[in-house]
C-alpha cells in the first residue's frame, strides 16, 4: 500500500489497496487504520463499490449507524444522498432533497448531534454531476494546534451543545421534521477531542453547534463562529473533485467537511455509511461531567 499525501498536514490517497482487501485481510485493515489515525482523510480511487462491499469495509472500523428517521435510507446502514425522485428524474431546486443537500454545504462533522457520535464516515460516488459537487475538508486537529495556547487550554474543559434542528434551520424553517426533532434532542460534547492513539487534540465543532455550556447565548455563538472561521481560513482545505469509483473516508473527530454546490438540474447520488465511535475511540472523555455522573 502506498500513502500519497494530498494536503499539507492531513489527507492522503491510498494506492494498492481496495475496500475488499480491507474487509477480508487483517494486515490490510491495520495499515489503513494506521493511515486513518495519522491523515484523517483517506481517498481510494478506482474502486468497484456496491452496498455489500462498502458495508463490509465499514464494519472493520466499528459498529455501523442505523440511518435516522427522516433520511433516505431510514432503518438501514446506508444514508442515501440523492437528488433523484422516484421517477428517476432530478427533483426541483426547492424540493426537500435539494434543500437537505444545501444543508450539507455548511461546515459540519457527521453525527455530532447524536447521543453516540461518529468515528468515521465512508462516502462512495455512484452518480456525479458534470460540474461542481466536490467535497471540501479541513483539519480541526491542525486548527487546534494553530490556536493561542491560552484559548486552546480553555477549550479543553469547555463543552458545546449540538442540535440537528439548529443546523437545518439555517437553510429553511421546518427542514428538520417534528419527528426528527423529537428523535434527536440536543447533546453536549467537549470542544476538544483527543485521539487515544496519538494524543493529538482537535476542535470538535460543526454547524450543529449552537451554544457553549456556562456562557450566555450570544457569547457562546460568537466563540463557535470564531473557532469555525479560524479552522476554515482560506488556503487550508483539501477539495476533493469526485470521479466515478471514488470512495473517501474521514475522521469525524478531527475534521469538518462540506459539500460544494452543483447545478440543480444535474443529478447526484452518493451513498454514505457512518461508523459510531466507541469507548476505545475516546467517547467517554468527550461527555460533560454531568453526563458522566448520570451514566
Amino acid at each position: 500500500m502506498d500513502v500519497i499525501p494530498l494536503n499539507p498536514g492531513f489527507g492522503a490517497e491510498l494506492r494498492g489497496v481496495t475496500l475488499a482487501d480491507v474487509a477480508a485481510d487483517d494486515a490490510a485493515y491495520a495499515a489503513v487504520r494506521a493511515a486513518f489515525e495519522e491523515h484523517s482523510v483517506l481517498v481510494f480511487r478506482g474502486q468497484e463499490v456496491d452496498d455489500d462491499i462498502q458495508l463490509a469495509f465499514s464494519r472493520r472500523f466499528g459498529p455501523p449507524e442505523v440511518t435516522k428517521v427522516g433520511s433516505m435510507g431510514t432503518g438501514s446502514h446506508f444514508v442515501i444522498l440523492s437528488t433523484f425522485g422516484p421517477d428517476g428524474k432530478v427533483v426541483p431546486s426547492d424540493h426537500r432533497q435539494q434543500l437537505r443537500a444545501r444543508a450539507n454545504q455548511l461546515w459540519h462533522t457527521d453525527s455530532s448531534f447524536k447521543r453516540v457520535p461518529a468515528l468515521t464516515s465512508i462516502l462512495s460516488a455512484r452518480i456525479i454531476p458534470e460540474h461542481g459537487g466536490e467535497t471540501e475538508f479541513i483539519s480541526t486537529r491542525l486548527a487546534f494546534e494553530r490556536l493561542d495556547k491560552e484559548l486552546a487550554k480553555r477549550l479543553e474543559n469547555s463543552f458545546a451543545w449540538h442540535s440537528y434542528a439548529h443546523s437545518r434551520s439555517k437553510v429553511a424553517t421546518g427542514l428538520a421534521t417534528s419527528e426528527e426533532v423529537d428523535a434527536l434532542p440536543p447533546v453536549c460534547w467537549r470542544m476538544v477531542w483527543r485521539n487515544p492513539v496519538n494524543g493529538r487534540g482537535a476542535i470538535y465543532l460543526a454547524s450543529h453547534a449552537y451554544g457553549v455550556e456556562g456562557m450566555d447565548a450570544d457569547a457562546g455563538k460568537a466563540l463557535i463562529e470564531q473557532l469555525t472561521d479560524a479552522a476554515t481560513t482560506p488556503g487550508v482545505s483539501y477539495l476533493h473533485p469526485w470521479k466515478q469509483g471514488d470512495v473517501v473516508m474521514w475522521d469525524n473527530r478531527a475534521t469538518m467537511h462540506r459539500g460544494r454546490p452543483w447545478p440543480a438540474h444535474e443529478g447526484r447520488l452518493m451513498i454514505r455509511t457512518t461508523i459510531s465511535a466507541t469507548d476505545a475511540d475516546g467517547v467517554p472523555s468527550m461527555r460533560a461531567p454531568s453526563q458522566q455522573a448520570a451514566e
